[in-house]
Order: structure tokens, then sequence, then C-alpha cells
């Protein structure tokens, strides 16, 4: 099985060049290749090749979508991130002044909905970030480490910035009623601890997907 298996990761280690991941690329595909001939038992080695072949693509397939992913611009994703943790804090701050300030029927409404489902937006916010792991898991496969990294602080940046505000009361306390209860801060401090290990679930998740 030695020889099917080799002839396809040479003609991947060929075609990838110079490439920085190389070695651990290759890691990869033969811990799938192992798998693959494990869970099909097959015993005809002149039909290893077009197996493995079937399940992961041909070589020449996987280095095209390993080019592709520099096509694909890391700040770009990166932005894109950081964008939609900053709206959905900048969204959050809005409704949260104007039903203080303004008191308006529709936005108390909405701001009583919101607050009976604290547990509900936890998760949601989870997704999030177990989403941004995840795209850039797929987007960016070994490449998206660093970036992950990067996104994940910048990201993070609005996150503590409200905490550090509510903590030295610069916004009072009482806007976040009925939500600020010692229950609720101890379950954002864990939740924010716990953002990078979810993020890399994802980014993990996401680059076993781009294989």
């Amino acid at each position: 099985m030695e020889r099917p298996k080799n002839r396809f990761l040479n003609e991947l280690a060929k075609g990838l060049g110079d490439h920085l991941d190389k070695e651990e690329i290759l890691r990869e595909y033969e811990s799938h290749i192992d798998e693959i001939l494990f869970e099909l038992g097959v015993q005809d080695v002149d039909i290893v090749y077009d197996l493995i072949v079937s399940r992961l693509g041909t070589p020449e397939e996987i280095i095209q979508i390993w080019r592709d992913e520099f096509s694909v611009t890391p700040s770009n994703m990166k932005w894109l991130f950081i964008l939609l943790n900053v709206l959905f804090f900048g969204g959050g701050g809005l409704l949260t002044l104007a039903h203080n300030v303004y008191q308006w029927k529709w936005i108390t409404a909405a701001w009583n909905h919101l607050t009976a489902i604290p547990a509900l937006i936890a998760i949601l916010y989870l997704f999030f970030w177990a989403l941004l792991g995840y795209e850039i898991g797929k987007g960016f496969g070994h490449n998206g480490r660093v970036l992950l990294n990067k996104t994940f602080l910048l990201s993070l940046i609005p996150n503590l910035i409200l905490m550090i505000l509510t903590v030295f009361q610069i916004i009072p306390h009482s806007w976040f009623a009925p939500l600020l209860t010692k229950t609720f801060i101890f379950a954002c401090i864990l939740f924010t601890i716990i953002l990078y290990p979810i993020s890399w679930i994802g980014y993990q998740w996401g680059r076993k997907a781009s294989v």
C-alpha cells in the first residue's frame, strides 16, 4: 500500500514546491490517506491510487486549491470580521443609548425582548466566533493561524472597551438593567475567556473542511 501512497504524496510535494507549510500539508494528507486505507481495507494495490484520488482529488487539483488560497486577501477577511463585531457592539450600544435616553415605545419593546433572552444572545455570539475561525481555516488552511490570532485580538477590542467602561461606571450600570447581575457579569467574563478556544476549534474544523 505504500507505493500508491508515496506516489500521491511525491506528486503533491513536487507541485507544492517551496510552500512554507509544505511539510505540514504533506503530513496532513498522509494521515488522511492512512484513514482512507484503514477505513476501506483495500488489498488490491492497483486500485489504491484511484481510491485515494476519488476521495481527496488529484494532486493537481489539491495544488490548485492551495494556489487559489493566495488569491484571497487575508486583510479583507480580517477586517470583515472586525467590522461585523464592531457593528454588533455598535448596534447594541445605539439600542442601549436610545432606550435610556429617548425611551421610545418600540425601542423599549425591542430592549425588553432582547434582555429576556441573554443566553440565546450569548450562544449566537459564540457561534460568531466559531464562524470566524471556521472561515479563516477553510479559506487559508495552514496559512490562517497568524491571521486568526490577529483577527481575534483586533476583534476583541470592542469587547474590552465595553467591559472597561462598564466596570469603571463610565457607562451607568442602570443602563443595562436587568442584565447587569453578578451571574451575567461572571458569564461575560467566562465567555470572553473561552472565545479564543471556540475560534480555534472553528479554525481546525475549517482547515479540515478545506482538505
